[in-house]
């Protein structure tokens, strides 16, 4: 399966949790002898490590959120943002480094980081993985209400409740409904949802695939400054 950044039709397939409905099974040809070709399984292969490594490791995609909405920044700057051991920081970027998802620059000192947002769609799975999700999925490491959430429920539905969010603070579903649509208690999914803010705050503004997410409210939802949420991106701190 091709991992590589695709772009999609923003129309009624976006379900509730975030993915996209797969309307019909995947043709039974679409695993073909060139698709599972061992060379082009190979090559796919870092593309799902990269995956796999921001998923599970929340503070790995927190490093990279920031990079991405950030950059170009120094490592010193992550440090001091993010609150990180040196050890750390330089840990956490070698690694990104080694993924693909962070370029360095060492032709300056101190070194300058940038990196560029992904999208990852998938027709048969549904699933929609954007930097807004990957900073609703770090936010573990700094809030303890999300960290509550993702213990007991795990990442899928922490995506379902990223969406519901959306809706709710677009006025298009109340809290209960959210609790009903992905099935939490009331008052988790009224903690979830405000835990969410920053979020949705600072990824509709530097997220460039946020409407992939919210094609139907990306434009409609109540959200705070981005100067009123706790270490977001301001457009001053954005590079001429």
């Amino acid at each position: 399966m091709d991992f590589e950044q695709t772009t999609m039709t923003a129309d009624d397939r976006i379900r509730p949790d975030g993915g996209i409905d797969a309307l019909d099974p995947p043709p039974t040809d679409i695993m073909d002898e060139e698709t599972l070709d061992p060379a082009a399984l190979a090559q796919n292969a870092p593309k799902l490590e990269t995956v796999v490594q921001l998923l599970n490791q929340p503070a790995l995609a927190r490093v990279y959120v920031y990079v991405c909405y950030w950059g170009p920044v120094s490592p010193p700057e992550i440090m001091d943002g993010l609150e990180l051991s040196k050890s750390t920081t330089y840990e956490y970027v070698d690694q990104l480094v080694d993924l693909g998802l962070v370029d360095r620059d060492d032709s300056t000192r101190p070194q300058q980081l940038t990196a560029d947002p992904i999208i990852i769609i998938e027709q048969y799975v549904p699933i929609v993985i954007t930097p807004t999700v990957l900073h609703a999925l770090a936010l573990q490491e700094v809030d303890e209400d999300v960290e509550y959430f993702m213990d007991r429920y795990g990442a899928g539905k922490l995506v379902a409740a990223l969406r519901g969010a959306g809706l709710h603070f677009a006025g298009k579903t109340t809290q209960r409904m959210v609790a009903t649509d992905i099935d939490v208690r009331d008052t988790e999914a009224m903690m979830i949802i405000y835990a969410l803010e920053p979020a949705l705050t600072v990824g509709r503004t530097h997220d460039p695939f946020f409407e992939h997410l919210f094609p139907d409210v990306h434009d409609q939802m109540d959200l705070p400054s981005l100067d009123e949420v706790d270490g977001a991106p301001t457009e001053s701190d954005s590079p001429e």
